[in-house]
């Protein structure tokens, strides 16, 4: 598995927790995994150890190198330990930032990851050479290791150590494409023919992504709901004839989460445990979040936001619909950072409902534990979410998400019908579109639900019931894997 990020090594976003916990799980399977990293300094601070295990000679277009290998072993009684393996070459890696400073691209991201790739392909033959380990299933993420996808059906695909690897390329969000100046291309080592409409060009830039798409032997992307999505122009981001084209090549698996890091039954940082099956601390958890945001300790309906604050993520939304959700007698409280404008907008309305309000602008990961515990609804209206995670933690916690109806929220949220349909089956709520009114609408729907103990209990332990871990997903991933190494040649061609 390549990655450019991974828990607990290196974090931006989602991409991380899948490599991180993936690897694992597919341990657990009995499946041998090594995970290829970039040598971050950030890698010192994740607790774990590494060592220097080999060093491997690089050739590519912008000369000789020479990567060293570390190695770090993730061992788990009762399964295959997962070897994790940094790519060290400090002029590329070196620096505090994984793609950028201050809030700007790196200029050489280009060559850093042309490079990562091709050390990617070098770790295989060292493997296959050194080890007699024979790689089956490289599992690429995203534009940042795309590039192995094609060099080993083009540069690559004369060395025999190589020619029987089968390609799994995951798309956690089309909308990060890694498109460069057409100037570039020469960074990428590929020859100059692949530089056409028909390869790695994208309206005259180079698209790495979309050259992981057309040479990856399957495609993969975080939720059935969103495969589908990103094959039309609001989702696709240009890319979306390309993934027509290869649709026959694309499944969505849904992502999981870390049920022992997001257990109520376990979870050190609420101050009273609770389960599906005893759900009395919720109460408690309950009050003591009102506490820490200072608001009534009062038995209404409490909402939670825990998000960047974007305008992709609707805080927008949120902030128009505020003074009509203050009106219904609920408590709101958020938690997030991002766009200084969203700030900003939102401490003006804290203070003006600042006793139905809490906000804290920053992130507080123990906090963000304590809100799903004490919280009664989560609000997601996201205007694209490829998976999400806080909606699962939210199931996890009892604490029933309120949802826009796309991508990974809808395969994961099973809704309550306005006039009390699927009552047996329910585990949320879907806003119906992206508005600030359908918001309100769906906030007063859940409120209903709400007074009518009986039905809001059995959404509550629905939810929890809910299989949101790994396990399934990794499982989905087995058969994906399995059936390409069964595949015929003419079937996996690209």
């Amino acid at each position: 598995m390549a990655a450019s990020e991974a828990v607990p090594y290196a974090k931006t976003g989602g991409l991380a927790d899948v490599a991180g916990a993936l690897p694992s799980e597919l341990a657990k399977l009995g499946h041998n995994v090594i995970l290829v990293l970039p040598r971050y300094p950030s890698l010192d601070d994740s607790g774990r150890t590494f060592r220097v295990l080999e060093r491997i000679p690089m050739y590519t277009s912008l000369g000789a190198s020479e990567a060293t290998i570390e190695e770090d072993v993730v061992s788990t009684p009762g399964q295959l330990p997962v070897r994790v393996w940094a790519l060290r070459y400090d002029e590329f890696f070196g620096r505090s930032g994984l793609y950028q400073a201050q809030g700007k691209d790196f200029d050489d991201n280009l060559a850093r990851f042309a490079w990562f790739s091709r050390g990617v392909i070098e770790v295989i033959r060292y493997l296959h050479r050194q080890k007699r380990w024979q790689t089956d299933i490289l599992h690429l993420h995203d534009w940042q290791t795309a590039l192995c996808a094609v060099y080993l059906k083009t540069l690559d695909s004369a060395r025999p150590e190589v020619q029987t690897i089968k390609t799994v390329l995951t798309l956690h969000n089309v909308g990060y494409q890694g498109i460069f100046p057409s100037e570039k291309f020469w960074q990428t080592g590929l020859p100059q023919p692949l530089f056409r409409q028909e390869g790695l060009e994208f309206y005259g830039s180079v698209n790495l992504l979309k050259g992981g798409i057309l040479f990856a032997d399957r495609l993969t992307t975080v939720s059935p709901t969103y495969a589908r999505e990103i094959l039309t122009p609001e989702f696709g981001f240009g890319l979306q004839g390309v993934l027509q084209a290869r649709r026959e090549k694309l499944q969505g698996i849904i992502n999981g989460i870390d049920v022992d890091v997001w257990n109520p039954e376990t979870d050190p940082a609420l101050p009273t445990r609770y389960s599906a099956d005893k759900p009395t601390g919720k109460v408690q958890c309950k009050r003591a979040l009102q506490k820490e945001f200072g608001l009534p300790s009062e038995d209404v309906p409490l909402l939670a936001v825990i998000a960047r604050l974007t305008s992709q993520k609707g805080l927008d939304l949120v902030e128009e619909a505020i003074p009509r959700l203050m009106s219904l007698g609920l408590q709101l409280v958020v938690l997030g950072t991002g766009d200084p404008v969203h700030e900003s907008n939102l401490a003006k309305i804290r203070d003006q409902f600042s006793s139905r309000m809490g906000l804290r602008i920053g992130f507080d990961e123990a906090l963000a534990h304590q809100i799903e515990g004490g919280a009664d609804i989560f609000l997601m209206p996201s205007r694209y979410e490829p998976c999400g995670l806080s909606q699962l933690y939210s199931l996890r916690y009892g604490t029933v998400p309120i949802v826009t109806k796309t991508g990974g929220l809808v395969d994961t949220v099973l809704p309550l019908g306005s006039d009390g349909k699927n009552s047996d089956t329910a585990t949320g709520f879907h806003l119906l579109a992206p508005t600030a009114d359908a918001l309100v609408d769906a906030v007063r729907e859940a409120i209903i639900a709400y007074a009518r103990p009986a039905l809001w209990s059995n959404m509550v332990q629905r939810g929890m019931k809910t299989d949101v871990s790994w396990a399934r997903s990794a499982r989905s991933y087995e058969e994906l894997f399995i059936s390409l190494l069964n595949a015929t040649d003419q079937d996996r061609g690209t």
